[in-house]
């Protein structure tokens, strides 16, 4: 997705539709928000698509193998069967919206160049007064055309999809009996897609967040998998999602609640922000965990103080600030280009952000160099924390893939819980549900 990779961040859900002629595909406006504001313009990796997901054995968990990375790709994808039969499309995996969509010859007014064939939609409309529907819209929508349910979203970056909503059949793998379960669930047809700077080659976007529409949701609802998602994103690229509640040990992960005042995201609620330990002054951040923004951003003050912390730890080493590196707003030169990130490491320090998990118990999320850092192309070492105010983010602090890279964060939505623990993300995760 463009240049720097400021996520797809789904930021708010702001939906207002009328539908339009039932004659045709046609929308009126309904909007969302998410927000990847920069990605990366290398070439784009993908998985075989024979390999995209599987249900475990106990048929409670799916995985998906993860393609992609940070830097220099700028985004994840990972791979979906869709239709009758079931055909592979490459999805962006954003926990920061809920409608999963795809390009769509309704025909197509505008889309952007696909690695496979637009979706051709069924004709199993989604009604307007589906409660699926209803949740994508704010308030009392109105229905003019009553049989089918139109949709707009909105994202920070600047890109939209319009389109209505059909009913499709997904195709999950299972290695029980070597049978395929095919769950009918609901999607967007975007026949007119407005890209981003940041817009990727990609068919559309896996929706993965918290509203009814979010395909975690829908198929908890018919009974296929706990309300919970996870993702595990390695340093060296790649990775593995996961829908389902027993491909991790509890006890062995690190638990928040979420945040009963910013319902509409995950969000662990507000932080207070460290750096190397101590205290940078920046407390009441309001965070929000969004897979679909590539960087992290924090507000004005909050990235001005760990800027400058850093900037004063680097102050007694061999860097220099490398002001002709477009690659992202801060960077640093050695004394000779820099190989990898771990040339780099041993010179920063982490900074962590930490909350209330209920009570008086206090949870830090620890973000460690190489989970805020990247290596340019002209082997400058760049901090992958991003000034949000100026992206547009306001006072939202929004974490990032490059800041949940070696972790597995799960998305609780049974319990309410954020949680994460260190991991080798570019390991399977140790279940059979996994197809290499």
């Amino acid at each position: 997705m463009g240049k720097e990779k400021v996520g797809l961040v789904a930021l708010l859900i702001i939906v207002s539709s009328w539908c339009v002629s039932s004659s045709s595909y046609h929308s009126s406006s309904s909007s969302s928000f998410r927000g990847d504001l920069s990605r990366g313009k290398a070439p784009l990796t993908f998985g075989s698509a024979s390999s995209s997901l599987v249900l475990n054995q106990v048929g409670s968990s799916v995985v998906f193998p993860l393609h992609g990375n940070v830097f220099p790709t700028g985004s994840y994808n990972t791979t979906l069967f869709i239709g009758q039969p079931p055909k592979p499309y490459f999805l962006d995996p954003d926990t920061g919206s809920d409608l999963t969509w795809l390009q769509c010859d309704a025909p197509c007014v505008q889309c952007t160049q696909t690695p496979h064939p637009l979706y051709r939609p069924t004709t199993d409309l989604v009604i307007c007064r589906d409660p699926i529907c209803a949740s994508l819209h704010s308030g009392d929508y109105r229905c003019d055309h009553p049989e089918q349910c139109d949709y707009e979203v909105e994202y920070a970056d600047g890109g939209s999809s319009l389109g209505v909503l059909v009913k499709d059949v997904v195709s999950f793998k299972s290695y029980r009996k070597g049978r395929v379960l095919s769950p009918r669930v609901a999607l967007g047809c975007g026949y007119d897609q407005i890209p981003g700077p940041s817009n990727p080659f990609l068919d559309g976007v896996l929706g993965l967040g918290k509203g009814r529409s979010s395909i975690v949701s829908q198929l908890s609802s018919q009974g296929l998998v706990a309300n919970v998602l996870g993702h595990c994103l390695s340093t060296h690229g790649g990775g593995f999602l996961f829908f389902g509640d027993d491909l991790y040990d509890s006890s062995r992960i690190t638990w928040t609640p979420m945040s009963r005042d910013y319902s509409k995201h995950y969000s662990p609620g507000t932080a207070e922000l460290l750096y190397a330990g101590k205290p940078t002054g920046q407390k009441n951040m309001f965070l929000v965990f969004d897979s679909g923004s590539s960087y992290t951003y924090f507000s004005s003050q909050a990235y001005q103080a760990l800027s400058s912390d850093v900037k004063k730890e680097l102050s007694r080493k061999p860097f220099t600030e490398a002001l002709d590196d477009p690659t992202l707003p801060l960077c640093w030169r050695g004394k000779k280009p820099f190989k990898n990130i771990r040339d780099v490491t041993k010179h920063f320090k982490p900074f962590a952000l930490s909350f209330n998990s209920g009570g008086r118990t206090k949870t830090q999320f620890e973000v460690l160099p190489e989970s805020y850092l990247i290596i340019s192309s002209k082997g400058n070492v760049c901090m992958g924390v991003l000034n949000g105010t100026q992206a547009g983010l306001q006072n939202m602090n929004v974490i990032g893939d490059i800041s949940m890279q070696d972790k597995m964060v799960i998305y609780d939505n049974e319990r309410q819980l954020l949680g994460w623990e260190s991991k080798d993300c570019s390991r399977p995760p140790k279940s059979r549900a996994f197809a290499a």
